[in-house]
């Protein structure tokens, strides 16, 4: 990916990055970050001399058609990890068992944890499973990148990439030692979670939204679904006033033909 894709994309888009002193020649550490487009775990391995090993949906993995066989041949040679969203837990216990193994050979795990893109352009509330858990089982810092203006680039949908600079943040280690052994306790999760969101945001400039970016994807859908059925229900509404307006105007056209019949009978 490096060669073949990062080289050029680097060059094409000429990405601006700041903070890279703070990524570890070596050894294990989790790179959390904003999520605004497909695009940012193309742009933020290529800006990185190290291999970077994320967890993706198990979509990619196995929609079918040819499409979908590129899809999960260039994931699978990339050595991204499939995580499977559908069971009651989600995405939970796989990203964190992928997570640890990443970890453990001392490698570089990246995780979204807002959980799925940003619909907006604006940073969700962080999901306090997979990140939290894999810093305080394994000990490994945290290390809070932001991605800016990759959104503009590839919206979601679009297929095309604009041509434009994108920018990446890095910020400095987060150490979480303190909280070592504590990982099935749900408020030291949160408050590790919120930690890192709150650096991403300071990163980012983005505005932040407390809530899940899903719940948020949910009801932006809802409204759409909502102004679409009444726009469906005033096109009928206006249809309707049309066909009693033309019905109205069909009477009054043949009442007119009738008196004046009347009159003409009248007058002979």
């Amino acid at each position: 990916m490096k060669f073949s894709i990062g080289g050029p994309l680097k060059l094409a888009f000429r990405p601006w990055v700041e903070g890279l002193e703070h990524i570890p020649a070596e050894g294990a550490a989790i790179l959390a970050s904003n999520h605004l487009s497909f695009s940012d775990s193309f742009f933020l391995p290529a800006v990185l001399d190290r291999k970077v090993t994320f967890i993706a949906k198990a979509e990619y993995f196995t929609t079918p058609g040819i499409k979908g066989r590129m899809t999960a041949a260039f994931f699978k040679g990339v050595g991204q990890l499939p995580v499977d969203r559908s069971g009651a837990r989600g995405a939970g216990e796989a990203a964190i068992k992928s997570g640890i193994d990443v970890i453990e050979r001392g490698e570089l795990f990246g995780i979204y944890p807002e959980g799925t893109r940003s619909p907006d352009g604006r940073l969700y509330r962080g999901k306090p499973g997979g990140l939290a858990r894999v810093a305080l089982a394994t000990g490994a810092p945290v290390i809070p990148v932001a991605m800016i203006d990759t959104e503009k680039i590839q919206p979601p949908g679009k297929v095309l990439p604009k041509l434009m600079r994108p920018g990446i943040r890095i910020g400095k280690p987060l150490d979480f030692s303190r909280y070592q052994g504590m990982e099935h306790d749900r408020f030291v999760l949160r408050a590790v979670t919120d930690e890192v969101m709150y650096e991403i945001m300071k990163l980012s400039g983005q505005e932040y939204v407390d809530i899940y970016a899903t719940a948020a994807k949910r009801q932006i859908a809802e409204a759409a679904k909502a102004e679409k059925q009444a726009q469906k229900q005033a096109g009928q509404a206006r249809k309707e006033a049309e066909k009693t307006a033309d019905n109205s105007a069909d009477r009054d056209n043949k009442d007119g033909k009738g008196d004046k019949g009347e009159q003409e009978r009248s007058g002979s």
